[in-house]
């Protein structure tokens, strides 16, 4: 993707529903992060100024408005990509250099690593406790990273590819673990053929394996050639499947 691809907040009203106020629950996940206004607001600055200026200006108070309004005093069960694999995403971008991921465009860099949700009392935010994706499915955090994933996948062109986490047991449509052309990644791969999308898939890609051993050089895969073991034995966990088409928009 285009490293000068921004992804914008104008989708955030969308997530707000009908408030229903409720005794409050308490969750099994951790409450909204401490001075959540300061932080969004400060990522906000950081990134228009530093991180990415060609985004150009935005109003960095508005932003939270909408923000805030999606959630606070609303039942956080009813809050209307990450694929498991996150860091090594994040990692495998930093070092092409050619790549932006959700995480590095202006939306998701305000929302990474941060918990909300609303509460019926006090300033409408639940400090104490938010719930999980187990709980709760429509959570806030999971209801914000789906909406700022379809806005960011409509605006994505030119070379995509999506790193996915063959070893997650739940699967990509939740199936078994598998690998290109096996189970639900052969699923995605007919909905890309017929969408009329040529794509490649590739099992533990090499430039991603390589990365894996940064942090596992002892692993049997990692080692020189002379010293390995035989190739049917060389799976790092996890095996990460890396899909690869070319999108334009008309």
């Amino acid at each position: 993707m285009s490293a000068s691809l921004s992804c914008h907040l104008f989708m955030l009203g969308a997530v707000s529903q009908t408030i229903v106020l409720q005794v409050d629950t308490r969750w099994l996940g951790e409450g909204t992060t401490a001075d959540l206004q300061e932080v969004v607001m400060g990522r906000c600055y950081n990134y228009i100024r530093v991180v990415n200026p060609s985004v150009g200006e935005k109003n960095c108070s508005a932003i939270w408005s909408a923000f805030r309004e999606a959630f606070i005093y609303r039942d956080p069960c009813t809050a209307l990509f990450w694929e498991k694999n996150k860091r090594l995403v994040h990692r495998y971008s930093d070092v092409t250099r050619r790549m932006m991921p959700l995480g590095e465009t202006l939306i998701g860099w305000l929302g990474d690593d941060l918990t909300w949700c609303g509460s019926a009392t006090g300033d409408g935010l639940d400090h104490v406790s938010c719930p999980t994706t187990t709980e709760c499915e429509s959570n806030p955090v999971e209801s914000f990273w789906r909406v700022a994933s379809t806005a960011y996948a409509n605006l994505s062109s030119g070379v995509i590819q999506v790193m996915l986490n063959g070893s997650v047991t739940d699967g990509t449509f939740p199936e078994n673990s598998e690998s290109c052309g096996t189970n639900s990644v052969r699923v995605l791969q007919q909905i890309l053929t017929e969408e009329g999308f040529t794509h490649t898939c590739t099992d533990n890609y090499r430039a991603v394996r390589m990365l894996q051993c940064v942090d596992h050089p002892s692993h049997p895969v990692c080692l020189c050639r002379s010293a390995a073991p035989p190739q049917s034995l060389l799976f790092l966990h996890p095996l990460h499947i890396l899909l690869t088409f070319l999108y334009s928009i008309l």
